[in-house]
């Protein structure tokens, strides 16, 4: 091991990603066990979140608001709509948009699912404050440092 510093950067304890990235999948993982019962997935679950919010989202929006790529969205809506959970289809103003709908199995499910965020904010991890300032970080983070 040096002695003078120069690869102190480079370790695990000094990073913010690694932190990062095990705190997410440790939560992603408590989710499991609950989505599994809804037959979800976790990715599959934040998109029905943004359908139980607005009925009705623009695929390009729907890629911004979650971060993910468009590529990634494509198999997730095709197995949401394989479940019956959603319809897809063309703007009919404009043909190159594509929109998402939540269906009324859809709608269903979000009786049952409403579960499962009570069921985590039982979680010990935080207070009620710190998860607000956790989550107020992490927006910085994903919002290139504005709030």
């Amino acid at each position: 091991m040096e002695k003078d510093g120069k690869y102190e950067p480079l370790l695990l304890k000094n990073q913010l990603c690694f932190p990062t990235y095990a705190a997410a999948n440790k939560i992603i993982r408590r989710y499991q066990p609950l989505l599994k019962q809804l037959d979800l997935t976790y990715t599959q679950y934040i998109v029905m979140m943004v359908l139980w919010e607005r009925e009705k989202v623009n695929e390009k929006d729907l890629v911004q608001c979650l971060y993910l790529q468009a590529n990634t969205l494509t198999l997730l809506l095709k197995k949401l709509k394989d479940k019956g959970y959603i319809t897809i289809s063309k703007d009919t103003e404009d043909k190159r948009n594509i929109v998402i709908t939540l269906t009324e199995k859809g709608r269903q499910l979000k009786e049952k699912a409403v579960s499962v965020p009570l069921t985590l904010a039982q979680e010990p991890w935080f207070t009620v404050e710190e998860a607000i300032l956790y989550k107020k970080l992490i927006y910085k983070i994903l919002n290139d440092g504005k709030e």
